[in-house]
């Protein structure tokens, strides 16, 4: 697989679409922000797009793509995962929002206080921020997101997190130098799992009092 500006306009406008009826699906509130991860992450796709035909560098386009993947997603994905569970396994999952919520504090930090840059090689896109700590970081942030994922007692999210696990090593052995980007890229297309359990949650009807 390769990636381009097309590819990820094209991809990011498709996972967006799905994102948008996630969305109007929503039969709990509860369930309303992992609903939106698809329509997130296929906007940061489309984000993207604007970083292939900028050449990459320190733009705008950059920096809305890294606040998306850096702070915001770690976040996003554990208190989604914590509003959506069962008040019974909230316990479990206290730990990876607690993750979340510190490796994006010091994420957001980062990007507030260093450029972060991004380099076209080849077929993919390489993004450097100056991140001291990087492996204790990086554990946080797999916590937040897939942790959270695997630790639900949901078969869709479990499946999501093994996907998006599985995935993370794949990209980190084929291409470290732009794990991010391509990480990125398959979080975005494995989200459409969302779709499945959001459509299959039966509908809840109040209870009619008897007099």
């Amino acid at each position: 697989m390769c990636w381009s500006a097309t590819a990820d306009l094209w991809a990011g406008l498709g996972i967006t679409a799905v994102g948008v009826a996630s969305l109007a699906s929503v039969r709990r509130p509860a369930d309303a922000l992992l609903a939106a991860l698809p329509l997130l992450l296929g906007a940061h796709q489309v984000v993207e797009a604007a970083v292939w035909h900028a050449g990459g560098g320190t733009g705008p386009a950059t920096l809305a793509w890294a606040v998306i993947a850096l702070p915001l997603l770690p976040l996003w994905v554990s208190a989604g995962v914590m509003a959506a569970a069962r008040p019974a396994d909230r316990p479990r999952l206290r730990v990876p929002l607690a993750a979340g919520v510190v490796t994006s504090a010091f994420l957001a930090h980062r990007l507030a206080t260093h450029p972060v840059s991004a380099e076209i090689r080849g077929r993919t896109l390489g993004y450097a921020v100056d991140l001291p700590y990087a492996p204790l970081v990086m554990a946080g942030y797999l916590l937040a997101t897939v942790g959270a994922l695997l630790l639900a007692r949901d078969r869709a999210l479990r499946a999501l997190g093994i996907v998006t696990g599985s995935g993370a090593i794949v990209c980190a052995v084929l291409w470290s130098a732009a794990f991010a980007s391509t990480w990125c890229a398959l979080a975005a297309v494995a989200s459409l799992l969302l779709l499945f359990r959001i459509r299959r949650r039966p509908t809840v009807t109040p209870r009619r009092l008897s007099s």
